[in-house]
């Protein structure tokens, strides 16, 4: 049977984030997204105007009808979250659904360059510490898990002990998998990898242009369909690498605007199903 992921976040109609960027990756690498959403954009908030409705009401009913239903999943993916309630909507969800060979992926969405979201509380990063604790594999970047791990975040500089020891910390709340993303290593940006009982690797690919929005979304995406896929954690993380500095430089190329996310559409057909 073909495997499936529940897919818990946002849903945006411009600027290829979250749903709109997991649903035709997953489907590209052979498996079903079935989105659960969290909220409804005309675009991401990295634009200066949008339009939200909050999901958060409806959730719960969304939900009961799949649990009616008797629907089973090989995997579950988090994303952005919008409240500490939404939070524990998703920790009931990962507790109901959840077998033994489900694999849950949680994308802990809290912040970037150092700086925690303004729309996020203290009580919502507590509460994402206790939603991490219930997954498999989880993938903050480095300004999520200095948070994660209480580590002061600093831009540049970090020694592999440092990594390391926040790795373990994060990995000791519950994930037998972790890669911190985006790290700062001058000409390249670096992925540490931790997974327990192997030695933790570090990935770098060149730096290739300014950040852009959303390339967390295609990178978890990825590494979520390989793992129900049963591909190798350290080979899941380098293709993702890969692609993305690929989707990066076709965006450069067709002068794709920073907001508008990385054309991965072009390159698609370039992302290996192994």
């Amino acid at each position: 049977m073909q495997k499936k992921i529940a897919v818990i976040n946002d849903i945006s109609g411009f600027g290829r984030c979250s749903v709109t960027v997991t649903l035709p990756i997953l489907s590209y690498l052979g498996v079903q997204c079935c989105p659960v959403p969290t909220a409804i954009l005309s675009n991401h908030m990295g634009f200066p105007h949008y339009f939200i409705d909050d999901y958060t009401d409806r959730m719960k009913d969304y939900i009961e009808i799949w649990r009616k239903l008797g629907l089973r999943f090989e995997g579950i993916m988090t994303g952005f979250l919008g409240s500490a309630e939404q939070i524990d909507i998703v920790k009931g969800f990962i507790r109901d659904f959840s077998r033994k060979d489900t694999l849950v992926i949680v994308d802990p969405v809290m912040g970037d360059h150092g700086k925690i979201y303004v729309t996020y509380t203290e009580e919502m990063c507590m509460e994402m510490k206790k939603l991490v604790a219930l997954s498999d594999i989880t993938t903050p970047n480095l300004t999520e898990a200095c948070r994660l791990s209480d580590t002061p975040y600093k831009a540049a500089g970090w020694r592999k002990r440092e990594l390391y020891a926040m790795a373990e910390q994060i990995a000791a709340l519950g994930p037998a998998k972790v890669v911190i993303t985006g790290i700062p290593q001058g000409g390249f940006i670096a992925n540490y990898i931790y997974e327990q009982g192997l030695e933790p690797r570090i990935i770098r690919t060149h730096r290739v242009d300014a950040e852009r929005s959303c390339t967390g979304d295609v990178f978890t995406s990825i590494i979520s369909a390989d793992g129900v896929n049963g591909v190798p954690f350290d080979r899941s993380v380098r293709k993702a690498s890969a692609f993305v500095k690929k989707c990066i430089l076709k965006s450069v190329e067709m002068e794709i605007p920073k907001t508008d996310g990385v054309c991965f559409e072009e390159v698609l057909y370039q992302l290996k199903r192994d």
